[in-house]
């Protein structure tokens, strides 16, 4: 009788973001993904973004442009002024949160949710950079999408002594389609720091990636849910090998090392990850994301977009979580410094 009552949902839900191959038993059928529908969504995803980019192009600049396209993710070195960027940390990092954690096998990220209407009148700064709309055009551009990015402030406390590996150290896709995420960085990252790496040219679907693509549909459903890696790809974040790379004609991962004051924005379509620290680091930054349905034919029309709800995010999603609509990993751990030792 339950699977009757879902059957219609599971179905509708090809026409949307959803991913699992575990989760829906439409998206993970075997018999379905030997016929193309993984593939067909795909093809579909790519068609649609590259149709919503060039409505989102002329936000962005020429030199972004031709980085995001040649790459799949766009760096930009000394993003504020010194003075402006030193009043911003300052904000962030001289006062406590109200935060939430979650482990990773040995790292644990800790995130800050953030209301801009609160923020205008106790750390202007923050809210004026969460605002900037030079940063929202760049990362709507390499999304591939119109709608409202979600910031937060996130510190990184990697290789905390205890755990598994991180999964974030594994290379692999976020989902099917282009969505972007965004770092701003109030650290220097360093080699051995955990810096983010990046696959150049993965967020582009090749013939060699979609035949990929199609392997794993077929079998991801099948895969060994005792290892997290292998729960991850059947969720649809697709884990590749550094062999698998070669086949598809793809280089290497690039750590992407950078200075305090450095915006990286990627399409986590491409194969990414975190490098995996050999000491103790912990770093703090701005973290945006995007991700909407990747079948929209337009860039408007984001319920998030709404004033009740863009300027009052945090509180928003906290609610969400709450009723148990949207549930978080991130547990509350009370009011702390963002520098403060891992508290789960």
């Amino acid at each position: 009788m339950m699977t009757a009552v879902k059957a219609p949902f599971w179905s509708l839900s090809v026409l949307t973001g959803a991913k699992s191959f575990i989760g829906n038993p439409v998206i993970g059928s075997e018999r379905l993904n030997r016929l193309g529908l993984h593939e067909a969504r795909m093809r579909t995803a790519a068609r649609l973004a590259r149709h919503r980019r060039r409505g989102l192009a002329s936000g962005v600049s020429e030199a972004d442009r031709l980085a995001f396209e040649r790459d799949g993710f766009v760096v930009k070195s000394d993003f504020l002024p010194e003075a402006d960027f030193e009043h911003l940390r300052a904000e962030i990092l001289d006062h406590d949160w109200d935060a939430r954690e979650m482990r990773q096998g040995h790292t644990v990220t800790r995130r800050v949710f953030l209301d801009e209407a609160s923020l205008r009148l106790t750390k202007p700064g923050l809210a004026a950079f969460m605002t900037r709309p030079d940063l929202s055009s760049l990362i709507r551009y390499v999304g591939g999408t119109g709608g409202v990015p979600v910031m937060s402030i996130q510190s990184i406390l990697a290789n905390q002594g205890v755990g598994a590996d991180d999964p974030q150290c594994a290379i692999h896709s976020d989902t099917f389609h282009s969505t972007s995420k965004a770092w701003f960085f109030l650290h220097d990252v360093g080699p051995e720091d955990g810096p983010f790496f990046y696959v150049p040219g993965s967020h582009t679907l090749t013939p060699q990636r979609l035949a990929w693509e199609r392997a794993q549909s077929i079998a991801a459903s099948r895969h060994d849910m005792r290892q997290q890696d292998m729960r991850d790809h059947a969720e649809g974040s697709f884990r590749i090998s550094r062999d698998d790379l070669k086949a598809l004609g793809l280089p290497q991962p690039q750590p992407v090392a950078v200075k305090a004051n450095t915006l990286v924005v990627a399409d986590t379509f491409g194969f990414h990850g975190r490098t995996p620290s050999p000491k103790a680091t912990q770093r703090v930054e701005l973290y945006s994301t995007l991700r909407r349905n990747p079948f929209l034919l337009w860039t408007g029309f984001d319920p998030l977009a709404l004033p009740v709800v863009k300027q009052r995010m945090g509180s928003f999603l906290t609610m969400l979580d709450r009723v148990g609509i949207a549930p978080m990993p991130w547990k509350p751990v009370g009011r702390l410094r963002l520098d403060a030792p891992p508290q789960i």
